[in-house]
């Protein structure tokens, strides 16, 4: 065995571990864990390690003034024990959330939408971004009897996302994996299924530059291509923690909802690609202003820019 098999497997005993004891702890200890670690991330962790400062200013140039710099440095506090909480309400999941007892753990918005979408006999892209707990979203999806294909990135250890396949398939989902992936996506489409993926990260210089909290963000152009291509409806989804709404024995109580339907056959003009990718942008964003807290602000959302705007930062540097 190599280091890195080593290490590996070092790591995922540690993990499963923690997750035998976070099985057998009550909700409220749970709480006070993630209290507690989200605080010690925060306030004793070097800000280098955490992107405090990525967070920082991603969150005060997507809302101006709106918060003084001690709410923004709440936000990020909050967003790190919003963080250690959906992991443990990931391992927690299984045990806690069944059938007969969702309606009692989730209040629904615009259910008729999101249901006539997943009944029409159109394929449908489930689409979201990482904010509250998308976990949650995607098993209630599954124990209504909505199986998708969930899009996402494989872990870099084998053992850790064997685990996290076993967790996303108990309501029968069927993984598949971000990169190579493309076969399968357009193979379900084509049979009428279900797509489940983020489309909230930046997409490098080659994509489609849209407004995001009023900043041109760099989007992946593949959701509203395969929309376009297979007829498939974008369905903007969410699901987030309700604070300080708890069920008796202290597990939290969520809202599961869609933002928007996105039919891609009202868009008939030559930029219809742009015009489905900034709505369904303008969508996501207004989720996340619900709760900023509950938003993963470290990701680099902002990192690419469009190829003219570099090009004068750089004559502007040479001059």
């Amino acid at each position: 065995m190599n280091w890195q098999s080593f290490r590996h497997a070092a790591e995922y005993l540690v993990f499963r571990t923690l997750v035998c004891v976070v099985q057998a702890l009550s909700p409220r200890l749970c709480l006070r864990i993630a209290n507690g670690l989200g605080a010690f991330v925060h306030y004793v962790v070097p800000h280098t390690l955490t992107r405090y400062d990525v967070a920082r200013t991603n969150i005060k140039e997507a809302f101006g003034e709106r918060y003084t710099d001690g709410e923004i440095d709440q936000i990020i506090r909050r967003m790190w024990i919003h963080l250690f909480r959906m992991v443990i309400e990931m391992i927690q999941l299984p045990r806690r959330l069944r059938l007969d007892n969702v309606v009692s753990q989730v209040e629904f918005q615009n259910k008729p939408e999101v249901v006539g979408a997943l009944c029409s006999g159109r394929p449908v892209i489930l689409l979201s971004g990482h904010f509250g707990n998308w976990e949650m979203a995607i098993s209630i999806f599954g124990l209504f009897g909505f199986r998708m294909g969930l899009v996402a990135r494989p872990l870099d250890n084998p053992f850790l996302d064997r685990w996290f396949l076993r967790f996303r398939k108990y309501t029968g989902h069927r993984p598949i994996p971000k990169n190579g992936g493309s076969g399968a996506m357009v193979t379900l489409l084509e049979r009428g299924g279900s797509l489940a993926l983020a489309g909230d990260q930046d997409a490098g210089s080659s994509g489609l530059f849209v407004n995001y909290f009023g900043r041109p963000a760099s989007t992946h152009k593949s959701i509203g291509l395969l929309a376009i291509e297979y007829q498939a409806l974008i369905c903007v989804g969410y699901a987030y923690r309700l604070e300080h709404q708890t069920l008796d024995n202290g597990w939290p109580k969520f809202e599961l909802g869609c933002e928007e339907v996105i039919d891609p056959r009202e868009f008939q003009t030559q930029d219809a690609l742009q015009q489905i990718t900034q709505r369904y942008t303008a969508a996501l964003e207004r989720v996340v202003r619900r709760a900023p807290e509950q938003y993963f602000w470290v990701h680099r959302r902002w990192k690419s820019v469009p190829r003219s705007r570099a090009e004068r930062a750089r004559r502007r540097k040479a001059a």
